[in-house]
C-alpha cells in the first residue's frame, strides 16, 4: 500500500500554491483525436466491454476508479450505497449499469388487426390510388384516371368514418381529403364531365377548413368558359383574383389574362385592353402583347396598334444568346460541357419560346401591316424598320417575303417578283427562299428559261434547300428530261426525307419512264404519310389501272370516294372500271352518282343514255339527251337521239315534232329527211312529197359532190405544160380547171354526208369541260407552292409548300 504514497519534498513546504500549474494530461480534449484507446472506444464497443483484470494506473501514477488491483476492486467512493460491496473483495466485476446482463428482449410485435393500423394501412391505399389516377392521366388514359380518382374517393371516405370512431375530429388528415376531392374534380374535367366537376370544386371551396381553396375558383372558371359561359367564367376569376394576395404576382397576371381573353370572346374589347394594357405595364408578356394588338385591331385604331406592336417587340425573350453555345477555345472540357448543354432540355426549351415569339412577331405585323397605313406596302415597310431595331432583325428579311406574298394575293406579280428579286444580294438563306419562289412564280407562268435560272441560283445558295432541289426538277421535267428530274427529286428527299412534293413528283416521273412498280413504291410510301390525299389515293388507282389490275385499281378509288365521295371524274373512272368488267349494274350506280353531282358530262351524259336504250326505257333516256343537246346545241346527234326515244317508245307526233325541229334548225341534215319521209309515209302526211324531194336534192348534191372530189383527185396530176403556145394553152386551162376543182371540192367536203352531224359555220363548241378541283388526276410535276394547273382532261389542285421559307 505504501508504494502508492507519494510524500511532498521538503522544497515545496513553503510554496502554498505548488501544483495548480501542474499540467494534467487526462483532461486535454485538445489530443483525444491523436489518443488511440480513446478513438478505438468511440468506434467500436470496446468501450463497453468489462474492464479486464490488469490494473489500470492513471497518468498520475495512481490506480483508476473501478481498477482491480492485487484482487481488490476500487471503490468509486468509501460510501456503501454508491456500489461498493463486498462482493467485491471476492473478484466479481464493477458493472453498475448492468450492461452484462445480456441483449435487450425483442420488441412486442404489432398487431394488424388495431384499429389504428387499419388506418393506416387504408390511407397509404388512398394516397397510391390519387398517384395511380394521376400517371394514367399523364399517359392519356383519362378513362381509367377517372375510376381511380373516384375509387380514392371512396375509400377516402370510409378512412374518415373509421378516424371518427377512433379518435377526436380534428385529428383527421384534411390535406388526404383535399388532394382527393381536388384530383376527382380534375379528372370530371379532363373527360368533359363539368357539372360533376363543378359540384366537386364547389364542395372544396365552400369547406372553410380548407386553406387558400379560393384560387380553384379559377378551374372553375376555366370550365365556364369552355361551356361558353363568359359571364360566369369572368366572375369566376375576378372571385379568384380577390383571394389571392398581392404578393402572388404571377398568379394574378395570369388570371388577369384568363379574363382579357374571356371579354374578347364576349366582344368587349374595351374591357380586354384594360386587362392586357395592366398586363403590359405590370409583367409583359407575349401572349399579353399579342392580345392587346388583336384587341385594337378589333376596335380599328391604328396608333394603339402601332404602339402595341413596339411594346410586343420590346418583350425580352430572357434567354442566352447562341454564342454562349459556340466554343471560344480548344479546351476539351469545356468543349464537352458546350456539347452538353447545346441540345439539352433548357435549349430545347429556348428555342421553343424564341419560335413562339416569332411566330407571334410575324402574324401581329400580317395582321395589322395592311390597317396601319394607307397601303400595305407601307405598312410592312414600318413593320420592317421596327423589326429590324430590335432583337428580331433576322424576322425583317421574313416580313420583306411576306410582303411578296402579299403581292401575289392581290395578282400583283410584278410588284411580287421586284420585291423577291431585292433578295439576290442577301445572305444565302434568303437568297435561296426568294429564288426558289421566283422559280415558282416564273414555272407558274410557263416560263421555264427564267424558272430553271433561279432555281439554279436558290440551289447555288443552299444546297440542302429541298424547295429548291424540287423546283429544279421541276423545270427540268416540263423539258422532258425525266431521269434527270428524278436524280433531283432523290437529291430533295436525301435532304429533307418527309417532302412530300418530291416523293410525289418522283412517282410521277416514274410514271412517265413507264417504271410502274417503282412509281406504285412512291405513291405507297406517301399514302403512309399522308393517309387522306386524295391525289396520292387517285395515282395509286391509276397506277393499278396501267398494270391491268382493275380489281386493285377499284378497291383504291373506293378509298378515294370515301375521302372525297363528291368527286365525279372519280364516280365516273369507277364506273367506267365496272363498266369494262361487265358489271352493268354497278357502274350505272356509279355513272349515276358521277352525274348527280356534275350533270355537265357529256361521256356520262352518254353512257347513261345508252344505258337506258338498252335497257328498252327510252323515255327515261330522253331527258338525258336533251341535257346533252343544251350543252351542245350545234351537235345534231343529241337531238336526232331524243327523236329517236321518242319513235322507238311509240310516241310518233311528238317524234314528227322533233324532227321537223331539227329540220329548221339544221336543214341539209340527210339523216334527219329520211326520218321524216318514212314518218309522213307512216302516218300519210301530205309533207311527204316536200321531204322527198329535199331529200333528193341533197342525195344528188351528195354524188355531184363525191364526182368533183373524185375528179379533183384525178386532175392533180396534170402535166405541167408544153413549150409549143396552143399546147401550153390548153395545158393550162386543164390545170387551172383542175385546181378550180379541188377549192370546190373542198367546199363540198365541208357540206354534212348523210353519215356525219351537221355542223355550224362556226367550227367551236362551247366549252363543256369540268374543272374538278379534287380530280387527282394530274400527270405535271408539282411546285414548291399551292397551285391549280389544267393538263389533258383532268385538272388537279396540287400539294405544295407554302410561299414561306421554312
Amino acid at each position: 500500500m505504501m508504494q502508492n504514497v507519494h510524500l511532498a519534498p521538503e522544497t515545496d513546504e513553503d510554496d502554498l500554491y505548488s501544483g495548480y500549474n501542474d499540467y494534467n494530461p487526462t483532461y486535454d480534449t485538445e489530443e483525444l483525436e491523436n489518443d488511440t484507446a480513446f478513438q478505438q472506444a468511440v468506434r467500436t464497443s470496446h468501450g463497453r466491454r468489462p474492464p479486464s483484470k490488469t490494473s489500470l494506473v492513471s497518468s498520475m501514477g495512481r490506480p483508476m476508479t473501478g481498477a482491480i488491483q492485487d484482487g481488490v476492486t476500487r471503490p468509486m467512493t468509501a460510501v456503501r450505497a454508491a456500489g461498493f460491496t463486498k462482493g467485491a473483495l471476492r473478484g466479481s466485476a464493477f458493472d453498475p449499469l448492468g450492461q452484462s446482463w445480456g441483449p435487450a428482449p425483442a420488441l412486442e410485435a404489432r398487431s394488424e388487426d388495431s384499429p389504428e393500423e387499419k388506418i393506416r394501412q387504408l390511407e397509404k391505399k388512398v394516397n397510391e390510388l390519387v398517384e395511380e389516377s394521376c400517371i394514367a392521366n399523364s399517359c392519356g388514359d383519362l378513362k381509367l384516371a377517372l375510376e381511380k380518382a373516384k375509387d380514392a374517393g371512396r375509400k377516402e371516405r370510409v378512412l374518415v368514418r373509421q378516424r371518427e370512431q377512433v379518435t377526436r375530429p380534428e385529428n383527421i388528415n384534411l390535406d388526404l381529403t383535399y388532394s382527393v376531392l381536388f384530383n376527382l374534380a380534375s379528372q370530371y374535367s379532363a373527360n368533359e364531365m363539368y357539372a360533376e366537376a363543378l359540384n366537386t370544386y364547389q364542395v372544396i371551396v365552400k369547406n372553410k377548413m380548407f386553406s387558400n381553396a379560393g384560387r380553384l375558383k379559377v378551374n372553375m372558371g376555366n370550365i365556364y368558359l369552355k361551356q361558353r359561359n363568359y359571364s360566369k367564367a369572368i366572375k369566376f376569376y375576378r372571385m379568384a383574383l380577390d383571394q389571392i394576395p398581392s404578393v402572388h404576382k404571377e398568379m394574378r397576371i395570369k388570371i388577369m389574362q384568363n379574363i382579357g381573353v374571356t371579354f374578347i370572346k364576349t366582344g368587349q374589347y374595351s374591357d380586354a385592353i384594360s386587362s392586357f394594357e395592366h398586363i403590359m405595364g405590370m409583367a409583359p408578356n407575349l401572349k399579353a402583347g399579342f392580345n392587346l394588338i388583336l384587341s385594337y385591331f378589333a376596335i380599328g385604331d391604328r396608333e394603339k396598334m402601332k404602339k402595341s406592336f413596339q411594346k410586343l417587340i420590346a418583350v425580352p425573350l430572357e434567354i442566352d444568346e447562341d454564342d454562349k453555345y459556340i466554343s471560344p477555345s480548344d479546351d476539351p472540357h469545356t468543349n464537352l460541357v458546350i456539347e452538353a448543354i447545346k441540345n439539352d432540355h433548357l435549349r430545347q426549351m429556348e428555342r421553343e419560346r424564341k419560335a413562339m415569339a416569332e411566330k407571334y412577331i410575324m402574324t401581329a405585323a400580317k395582321l395589322i401591316a395592311p390597317v396601319i397605313e394607307t397601303s400595305f406596302a407601307v405598312g410592312y415597310d414600318w413593320c420592317v424598320e421596327v423589326v429590324k431595331a430590335s432583337q428580331y432583325v433576322e424576322l425583317a428579311n421574313d416580313l420583306e417575303i411576306n410582303k411578296a406574298i402579299t403581292y401575289l394575293r392581290q395578282k400583283d406579280f410584278n410588284q411580287a417578283v421586284e420585291t423577291l428579286k431585292m433578295f439576290e444580294k442577301k445572305d444565302s438563306r434568303v437568297k435561296s427562299a426568294a429564288a426558289t419562289n421566283l422559280s415558282f412564280l416564273y414555272y407558274l407562268e410557263n416560263e421555264f428559261a427564267q424558272a430553271s435560272s433561279y432555281a439554279d441560283l436558290a440551289v447555288n445558295s443552299d444546297r440542302y434547300n429541298p424547295s429548291a432541289l424540287t423546283n429544279k426538277g421541276n423545270t427540268v421535267f416540263a423539258n422532258g428530261d425525266y431521269e434527270k428530274a428524278a436524280e433531283f427529286y432523290k437529291e430533295a428527299l436525301r435532304n429533307d426525307c418527309s417532302c412530300t412534293e418530291a416523293l410525289y413528283n418522283i412517282g410521277l416521273t416514274y410514271k412517265k419512264l413507264n417504271r410502274l412498280d417503282e412509281a406504285l413504291d412512291c405513291f405507297l410510301k406517301l399514302h403512309a404519310i399522308l393517309r387522306n390525299s386524295a391525289q396520292v389515293l387517285y395515282q395509286i388507282a391509276n397506277v393499278y389501272e396501267l398494270m391491268e389490275d382493275p380489281s386493285q385499281a377499284m378497291e383504291w378509288l373506293m378509298q378515294l370516294i370515301s375521302v372525297v365521295p363528291t368527286d365525279s371524274r372519280a364516280l365516273s373512272k369507277l364506273g367506267g372500271l365496272y363498266d369494262s368488267e361487265g358489271d352493268k349494274s354497278q357502274a350505272f350506280q356509279y355513272y349515276y352518282e358521277s352525274y348527280r353531282y356534275f350533270p355537265s358530262n357529256i361521256e356520262v351524259i352518254e353512257w347513261l343514255g345508252a344505258y337506258y336504250i338498252d335497257t328498252q326505257f327510252c323515255e327515261k333516256a330522253i331527258q338525258y339527251f336533251e341535257r346533252a343537246s343544251l350543252i351542245q346545241p350545234t351537235q345534231v346527234k343529241w337531238q336526232l337521239m331524243v327523236a329517236s326515244c321518242f319513235r322507238r317508245s311509240g310516241n310518233y307526233q311528238k317524234a314528227l315534232d322533233t324532227y321537223k325541229d331539227i329540220h329548221r334548225k339544221f336543214p341539209e341534215n340527210v339523216e334527219c329527211l329520211r326520218f321524216l319521209v318514212r314518218l309522213c309515209t307512216d302516218i300519210g302526211l301530205k309533207e311527204v312529197q316536200e321531204y322527198a324531194t329535199k331529200l333528193k336534192r341533197l342525195e344528188k348534191m351528195k354524188e355531184i359532190r363525191e364526182q368533183r372530189i373524185k375528179s379533183g383527185r384525178d386532175s392533180s396530176g396534170c402535166p405541167r405544160g408544153r413549150r409549143d403556145g396552143s399546147a401550153g394553152s390548153d395545158s393550162g386551162q386543164n390545170c387551172s380547171a383542175g385546181s378550180k376543182g379541188e377549192r370546190l371540192s373542198a367546199q363540198l367536203r365541208a357540206l354534212p354526208g348523210t353519215d356525219e352531224p351537221y355542223e355550224s359555220s362556226s367550227n367551236k363548241e362551247p366549252d363543256a369541260s369540268y374543272v374538278d378541283p379534287l380530280g387527282p388526276q394530274i400527270e405535271r410535276p408539282k411546285t414548291a407552292a399551292k397551285k391549280r394547273m389544267e393538263e389533258d382532261d383532268f385538272a388537279d389542285e396540287e400539294l405544295g409548300d407554302d410561299l414561306l421559307p421554312e
